[in-house]
């Protein structure tokens, strides 16, 4: 198998400078027809890479303009400070990426007392048939209170 391979390889460079009395035509078509899929998968799994690792930004981001909004409001307004941090982060996510995420789920967490924060799971659209790519980023943060000075 070695030398079978060796010797292809000795024809080819040998057909390469000239050196060969067999003909080599048509092996620039048939390594064309070879190559070409793999260049154009390089080239589709770039545009996934990219648009995978874009998602997951936008993602990043939405969760952390919620969660700012809920560390804001939870302390003055325990009650509906959910809606307020989701909405914010829906709003993010509708100017940042609206058809970059699919299938987007925001939940308000509130892990501890006095922690809160936002959690977004969305599908990333694929360029490969099959790939089912999610983003799951989580954004938490204590409560902003405001504290009086107890100085005289």
């Amino acid at each position: 198998m070695i030398r079978r391979l060796a010797a292809l390889i000795r024809r080819r460079l040998n057909a390469a400078r000239g050196d060969s009395g067999v003909s080599d035509s048509g092996m620039t078509a048939i390594e064309f027809v070879f190559l070409t899929p793999v260049l154009f998968f390089m080239i589709f799994a770039t545009v996934q890479f990219a648009l995978y690792f874009f998602a997951d930004h936008v993602a990043q981001a939405a969760a952390q303009a919620g969660a700012r909004k809920a560390r804001a409001e939870a302390d003055a307004n325990p009650a509906g400070w959910q809606g307020e941090a989701s909405s914010t982060a829906d709003s993010y996510i509708q100017q940042l990426g609206p058809q970059l995420l699919e299938g987007v789920n925001v939940q308000p967490v509130s892990p501890a007392a006095h922690q809160v924060g936002i959690r977004i799971t969305a599908r990333v659209p694929s360029v490969f048939p099959g790939l089912d790519l999610t983003v799951d980023t989580l954004s938490q943060g204590p409560v902003e209170r405001f504290v009086p000075d107890g100085g005289g």
